[in-house]
């Protein structure tokens, strides 16, 4: 079973635990323009050049077993919570033991009317980077 958190939560679970981690499973240009900071990055989606339709990243569960932890905190994210859930309940079907799932996400969840119904990491305030730190870009988290 995922675990639901907050950002609040998650941050102060960062702070506290340091071999905790985060991982954001947006697309590599919404990591790009602006993740929590010290996130990894393992998109669950990818943007089809040709049609600008997301697409499943079919390396997604062999990039993450391989560059995470299977007994440490993980706790993920996405914009709003939904793709993170979806790879939160992926990591537990590998065995991962320790996975949450981070509502709100990045830009926060909204409701039908598209006012935010669960604030997201930036809208609470909560340090935001866009470079990652070496070692946590997709780009070579999937080459490892």
């Amino acid at each position: 079973m995922v675990r639901q958190t907050t950002p609040i939560e998650v941050a102060s679970t960062l702070r506290e635990d340091s071999s905790a981690i985060y991982l954001d499973v947006r697309s590599e240009p919404e990591f790009k323009a602006g993740h929590p900071a010290g996130a990894y990055n393992v998109p669950l989606l990818h943007l089809d050049e040709s049609t600008g339709r997301p697409e499943p990243n079919a390396e997604f569960e062999r990039v993450a077993a391989g560059a995470l932890p299977k007994a440490g905190a993980i706790i993920v994210g996405c914009q709003s919570g939904g793709r993170s859930q979806r790879a939160a309940e992926i990591l537990a079907g590998l065995g991962f033991t320790d996975v949450s799932n981070m509502q709100g996400g990045f830009g926060g969840a909204r409701d039908p009317s598209g006012q935010v119904s669960v604030p997201g990491w930036q809208e609470a305030g909560l340090p935001v980077e866009t470079t990652p730190l070496p070692g946590r870009s997709y780009d070579e988290l999937s080459a490892g």
